[in-house]
């Protein structure tokens, strides 16, 4: 499916009409640029209101396009970034079980969501506090799926870490620790070429080691996981000279039920997780199509009033979408441009004019009304 659309209108001139416009668009299409598809936009006659109106309108137009277009793309973003971590196939996104490209090229105006006598500035402004309210409830959920997951990813990183920071809960029985009224066992992290030190000297870094009480529990790239057992008096002590030499003394807590504790904590940040993660997905299905849809009614108001502004009143002009190629668009552009007979259009053909922009914002000035639509 294509990704990126033309939204353009053409003026129908005296003594035509804007199927009989049609057919010469058609026709010139097939001749000249036949790979290019070609739509209808169906746009009913909307409310006009004042000219002021309008021209206040076009002023916010664009600059509102580009914040319901930027919408539209964080929610899909989200949704693929999503289906990668879920391993869901990715499936093509719709609008009322519509795929996205066929609601843009197939598009109706739902008059009951939208009145068409309603003023177009009201319309618009209803558009725009939809799609901000979307957002909103879109940075909290994100927010909220993100907590869950930065707690699993930091345990992740205990787990998964050096010994020097990683969780040794899965490591040290509880028969491989000593607690008396006067007796403790430590834990001491050694880098892996300084065990031999170690072994040699632990007996003697203070005066009440219990003597050979050292055993390896295990070892990384980096460290080894040795035990030692001293009297608790000495404790500190001992940690200060293990210190002085390069060892690393952890603080650990061996009880049954802190470590059962972590373990139903891990499992219910996991099942959190998925649970969020299968709502956010769900939610950004059913928020995307509401975006896209509110979108392309946005996009017939801005066709409607842009097509008033440039060839005036009463409403008489050819709507439609087309998706050319790269290598299509120079003649697809001056087809269109042939097209444009009225006298309100000439002004916008010379040559030697410096590009205005348009009413829709685009970089180069035409004399038709033409903006792109990027559904990604």
């Amino acid at each position: 499916m294509a990704t990126r659309y033309w939204v353009a209108s053409l003026p129908v001139g005296q003594g035509t009409s804007a199927s009989s416009l049609w057919s010469r668009l058609q026709e010139s299409i097939s001749k000249q640029s036949f790979d290019t598809p070609l739509y209808r936009f169906n746009i009913p006659n909307l409310r006009v209101g004042t000219l002021d109106s309008l021209l206040s309108l076009s002023d916010d137009l664009s600059k509102a396009n580009s914040f319901i277009e930027g919408v539209s793309h964080k929610i899909r973003r989200q949704i693929e970034e999503l289906e990668r971590v879920s391993g869901v196939v990715s499936s093509s996104l719709t609008v009322d079980g519509v795929p996205v490209d066929s609601y843009l090229t197939r598009f109706v105006w739902d008059e009951a969501k939208y009145p068409t006598m309603s003023p177009l500035k009201e319309t618009v402004d209803g558009i725009h506090v939809q799609i901000a309210r979307i957002e909103d409830d879109l940075k909290v959920r994100v927010a909220e799926y993100g907590n869950v997951r930065s707690q699993l990813n930091a345990i992740s990183r205990k787990q998964a870490g050096s010994l020097a920071v990683r969780d040794l809960s899965n490591m040290v029985k509880p028969q491989d620790i000593i607690t008396t009224e006067h007796l403790t066992t430590l834990l001491a992290v050694v880098p892996s070429y300084s065990q031999k030190d170690w072994l040699s000297s632990y007996e003697t870094l203070t005066t009440f080691v219990v003597p050979r009480s050292s055993k390896k529990l295990h070892e990384d790239n980096e460290y080894a996981l040795f035990t030692v057992t001293l009297f608790s008096r000495d404790a500190d002590n001992f940690r200060t000279k293990a210190r002085e030499r390069s060892f690393q003394i952890r603080d650990f807590e061996c009880n049954s039920e802190t470590q059962e504790s972590r373990k139903q904590e891990l499992e219910k940040l996991m099942q959190d997780q998925e649970s969020l993660r299968n709502s956010l997905l769900q939610w950004c299905y059913t928020s995307y199509g509401e975006v896209f849809s509110s979108w392309m009614h946005f996009c017939a108001v801005r066709v409607f009033s842009e097509s008033i502004l440039r060839y005036g009143l009463p409403p008489s002009f050819l709507s439609v979408v087309l998706a050319p190629s790269l290598k299509s668009e120079k003649k697809v552009r001056s087809i269109l441009e042939g097209l444009c007979t009225s006298s309100n259009s000439t002004y916008w053909k010379g040559e030697d004019e410096v590009g205005m922009g348009g009413f829709g914002g685009d970089s180069d000035a035409h004399p038709y009304v033409s903006f792109t639509v990027n559904l990604v």
